[in-house]
């Protein structure tokens, strides 16, 4: 994979941040953190979108005609069945 040379500007705060957390071993250079935080970034939109399109689904199939106690059976049907209860 290409890499491209970018310049960025930092405040004296986050600089002094940065080599704290290479000086911890967390990272070996500017780049490597950074690199990460646009990882990270990256994992949170594929999340954030993936949550807003199930939010769009439920707006759009309109209200429901279950009752609040068939609901909360439901989600606890399925949480035993998931493992999750």
């Amino acid at each position: 994979m290409a890499t491209i040379r970018k310049t960025i500007t930092l405040t004296q705060q986050q600089d002094e941040w940065i080599k704290a957390q290479i000086q911890a071993g967390e990272f070996t250079n500017d780049s490597e953190y950074i690199r990460n935080l646009v990882r990270q970034d990256q994992a949170k939109s594929v999340d954030f979108l993936a949550l807003k399109s199930k939010l769009i689904e439920g707006l759009d199939s309109g209200v429901g005609n279950k009752t609040l106690p068939e609901i909360m059976k439901d989600v606890e049907t399925r949480m035993k069945k998931d493992g999750r209860l």
